[in-house]
């Protein structure tokens, strides 16, 4: 772990952040590990014992063990935790290796951290100074989100894990549970039939991010068949469900929750992390009257998507079979509602710049023919008949 950071970084600011900064101290990860925190990254070295000089608030500190080079140097799956730091504060971890994973509980004893507090200048050599020239970019993508609501929605484990940990539905600890299984020691007829074969799988109680549900349906009990076309084309109605159920009190809340999803994707390499942000970027987006009556809230997600857009290739969402951007046509949706009538006139010349930069930033065309123009066809459930 390279100390490049300190050298460049300018004295006076080194010397407050030293007095100020918190502490990681990791003792015993394995050189080789990859380790890095917010937007950075490095492989551990034989002298690394931490991390140094980092800045007052929410973090994310983020693993992944590797074998070493004589067995294939392989590098595992990525473990991320959020910590909020406090000033002076100094957390305590030593690497588990059954487990591969760091282990905290050592930072609740007071005689080991007392001893650490009073070696800490002893230690100074081992520590790598906190990615200075990141912490822009880091505050940029996690403005909306507090420690409370990573709280909410991160895993009752604490820990976020590139891969979902797993474990069978039924444990088959009985022979009548194994009996009632589809027998393996015949050749599968299909795919289906050897997909059945498959014991059925669920992720491990306290492993599940805790994201808010999106409703399937986007219209309300008893809709009427116009409503439900009306609830089908302007998803107000269920993104104002979830406000309700989730963010009652703190609506801005869900632009946390956009950037923790992002977060979760872009650095702790969760695939369901890019799904949630996906989901809830179409909920906003295509949510017309919503927008007319929440300005603050649209006008904190072109914010949001300012800083988040910067840090994907342009080319990313483009569907590799269609060839259709995901992006261009949900952010077309939204331009289109944003210089609609009854929006704020403040929103609206704030997403047409927001138009203009990434028409120019990423040649994407928002004036393309609107899919809206063509007929929609909306699924109605099965107790509602059109006369």
């Amino acid at each position: 772990m390279a100390d490049r950071g300190a050298v460049d970084m300018d004295p006076d600011l080194a010397r407050r952040l030293f007095e100020e900064g918190a502490f990681l101290v990791l003792l015993g990860v394995p050189q080789g590990t990859e380790l890095g925190i917010d937007c950075k990254s490095w492989q551990v070295g034989p002298r690394f014992k931490g991390v140094k000089m980092i800045p007052p608030g929410l973090h994310f500190l983020h693993y992944c063990s590797a074998n070493p080079a004589s067995r294939g140097g392989e590098i595992g799956p990525k473990t991320g935790i959020f910590l909020s730091l406090k000033p002076k504060e100094i957390l305590l971890a030593k690497w588990d290796a059954k487990n591969e994973d760091l282990d905290f509980s050592a930072s609740q004893n007071e005689e080991e951290m007392s001893r650490i507090r009073a070696n800490l200048r002893d230690l100074d050599p081992f520590l790598g100074p906190y990615p200075y020239e990141v912490m822009r970019k880091w505050v940029s993508l996690t403005d909306r989100l507090s420690q409370e609501l990573v709280d909410v929605l991160q895993p009752l484990s604490g820990r976020i894990c590139a891969f979902s940990d797993v474990i069978p539905e039924i444990q088959f600890r009985h022979t009548k549970d194994r009996a009632e299984q589809p027998r393996n020691d015949t050749a599968c007829q299909s795919m289906k039939e050897g997909l059945d074969r498959l014991p059925k799988m669920k992720q491990r109680e306290g492993t599940e991010l805790r994201f808010s549900v999106i409703p399937e349906r986007t219209y309300p009990p008893g809709a009427t068949p116009a409503e439900i076309t009306r609830c089908s084309l302007d998803l107000s109605y269920a993104l104002e469900t979830v406000l309700e159920k989730n963010h009652k009190l703190q609506p801005l809340n869900l632009l946390g929750e956009l950037q923790f999803a992002f977060v979760c994707f872009l650095v702790g390499n969760v695939y369901e992390g890019f799904e949630h942000w996906k989901s809830l970027l179409v909920l906003l987006c295509r949510s017309e009257e919503t927008m007319r009556k929440r300005k603050e809230l649209y006008l904190g997600l072109i914010a949001v998507l300012y800083h988040q857009l910067g840090e994907i290739p342009p080319d990313f969402f483009v569907d590799i079979v269609s060839q259709d951007n995901f992006l261009t046509s949900t952010l077309q949706d939204f331009f289109q509602f944003a210089s609609g009538p009854g929006v704020d006139s403040t929103l609206r010349k704030r997403a047409e710049k927001f138009k203009a930069h990434l028409t120019k930033k990423f040649r994407w065309d928002f004036d393309a023919d609107l899919d809206d123009c063509a007929p929609v066809v909306v699924e109605l459930p099965g107790d509602v008949s059109v006369d």
